[in-house]
Order: structure tokens, then C-alpha cells, then sequence
């Protein structure tokens, strides 16, 4: 028994072609044409010079060393992350067949 289709659909019904004025691109952007990256990078920059600059206080000892440092990168990296992963979570993929 075959099912019967109509001209530019396969039998499990998905067109093979789009619709007139369909696009077919994703929701977001690249990540390196969001200001997410730019001020992802532009904080990664502040911390690292932030450790860097920032002195002994009158003990001799370092206000912001650079384990400190290095975990707030972390931290930043972490929170991009997830919000690239959230901006993507609702963007189709071409590959997607949501229309079925």
C-alpha cells in the first residue's frame, strides 16, 4: 500500500521545496556578531587588568590575586554560556522539521 503525494511533497509530507518568501535562516546571530561576545571579552579584559593593577594593601598583602581573578573569568564564561545557550534554545535549525 503507497500513499498518494502531490507534486513537491514526499509521502511523509514535508515539502521538498519552501514557500514563496520563507526564510530559511536561524533566529540568532552568530555569537561573534552579538554584543554578547563584545562585552563577554570586554569584561574577561577588565578582571585580568583589574588583578594586574590593583596593589598590596599596607600588609603586603594582594587584594585581588589572580586565582581570584581567574574564577571570575570563569564565572563570566559560565553565564556566557548559558546565555548563548538560551538565545539559541528557541532558534529552529535548517535541519528541523517542526511543520510535520
Amino acid at each position: 500500500m503507497s500513499a498518494a503525494s502531490s507534486a513537491g511533497y514526499p509521502e511523509s509530507g514535508v515539502p521538498r521545496t519552501t514557500y514563496a518568501g520563507e526564510r530559511v535562516t536561524t533566529e540568532t546571530k552568530p555569537a561573534y556578531k552579538t554584543t554578547e561576545l563584545i562585552v563577554f571579552v570586554a569584561a574577561v579584559i577588565a578582571v585580568l587588568i583589574a588583578s594586574a593593577v590593583v596593589g598590596n594593601d599596607a600588609r603586603g598583602v594582594d587584594r585581588f590575586p589572580a586565582d581570584q581573578a581567574w574564577l571570575y573569568v570563569t564565572l563570566l564564561a559560565i553565564g556566557y554560556m548559558i546565555s548563548r545557550g538560551l538565545a539559541k534554545s528557541g532558534a529552529r535549525g535548517r535541519d528541523d522539521n517542526s511543520r510535520v
